[in-house]
């Protein structure tokens, strides 16, 4: 999602962005043309443990409601960054699955001016 534009922009945050280690989870992707990337093997959740025993510091999931929600499903979600948006839509995919509970314990809530609200929870189960 984000190879077909940043690596093309510049400045402070894009520099910073793109030199980012990233790891794709892909069943169709061979090769990943964005450096420094690299394509995740094997099952899933199990490369994303291997990820966490690493020390490269937070992973974070962008673009991918089936990755976040196969994350959580296997534990190994630390915390859920949302953005509130001031305005229903009144459809859309659904992070949490109906009829799934998941226990969450705020950890920050941030307003912004234009009505936004970063919220960060942390599922009661996780590692703190």
């Amino acid at each position: 999602m984000f190879a077909g534009s940043w690596p093309e922009e510049t400045g402070d945050f894009a520099d910073r962005f793109n030199a980012l280690p990233k790891y794709v989870a892909s069943t169709s992707l061979k090769t990943l043309d964005w450096k420094p990337a690299e394509l995740l093997k094997g099952p899933l959740p199990e490369a994303v443990r291997e990820l966490k025993r690493g020390s490269g510091g937070n992973i974070y999931v962008h673009g991918s409601l089936s990755v976040a929600q196969a994350l959580l499903r296997h534990g190994l979600v630390d915390r859920i960054r949302l953005l509130s948006h001031p305005g229903a839509v009144g459809q859309g995919k659904p992070l949490f699955p109906p009829g799934e509970k998941m226990p969450l314990e705020l950890i920050s809530a941030t307003p912004f001016s234009n009505g936004v609200v970063a919220l960060e929870y942390a599922p009661v189960t996780a590692k703190s």
